[in-house]
């Protein structure tokens, strides 16, 4: 016996409600549901949404090419804002983590896809920006334990022009506005080998000074 009361000495001295520790599970819970995640969400239920729209009536009526690509530029905006407000107001979660890159490569890819198989977009074009996210995503999980490969100016570029590209193409464009996205998709890809080339260079950079870290450990 000490004789400090349980108060002062950092408890309560009464034990926990029965349900608080379900009650605190429940708050934590409620914190998957913040705008952030929400907006990822939507992101991903608009993805088989978009792929109606865009394969609607044989995928080349022009009104549903429209509303597919209404479904495709709100599905872009979402993902400028969600990673915005999560880190502005602290909304981080694992299923964010988780979920907003999926949603990402789902949208871009159910696009890129479905393009090629109308045969407005060259297989070749769908092959090397999607073998580009898969192969960068594997790269970024081979060097996780030494580090995060931030995203950099010329990534965020390649986002742009790669939805910049794809929403031109959803779109039923004629004249000088089709030859105009051939050029901008053009761009695309080229910003899409250069950064992953920047990329798999920073992850081998990170690779090597994490062995030698551990090796001047040991």
């Amino acid at each position: 016996m000490t004789g400090v009361p349980a108060s002062a000495a950092g408890g309560t001295g009464r034990r926990p409600a029965p349900g608080a520790k379900l009650g605190a599970a429940a708050v934590n819970q409620a914190s998957l549901w913040n705008i952030a995640n929400i907006l990822t969400m939507i992101r991903l239920v608009l993805v088989p949404g978009f792929v109606l729209l865009l394969l609607a009536d044989g995928g080349y009526d022009p009104v549903w090419r429209a509303w597919a690509w209404a479904a495709f530029a709100v599905a872009m905006i979402t993902d400028i804002f969600d990673g915005h407000l999560a880190r502005t107001y602290n909304l981080v979660t694992d299923f964010g983590k988780i979920a907003d890159p999926i949603a990402d490569k789902a949208i871009m890819g159910s696009a890129l896809i479905c393009l090629s198989w109308l045969g407005d977009l060259p297989w070749w074009v769908t092959g090397v920006i999607l073998g580009r996210e898969l192969g960068i995503t594997l790269m970024r999980f081979w060097v996780i334990r030494y580090g995060v490969i931030p995203a950099s100016r010329g990534g965020k570029l390649k986002t742009l022009a790669q939805g910049t590209a794809v929403g031109m193409y959803v779109l039923a464009l004629t004249g000088p506005l089709a030859s105009l996205r051939f050029w901008v998709m053009a761009v695309a890809v080229v910003l899409t080998v250069v950064t992953g080339w920047d990329y798999i260079r920073q992850a081998v950079v990170l690779r090597r000074l994490g062995l030698e870290a551990e090796r001047a450990e040991r």
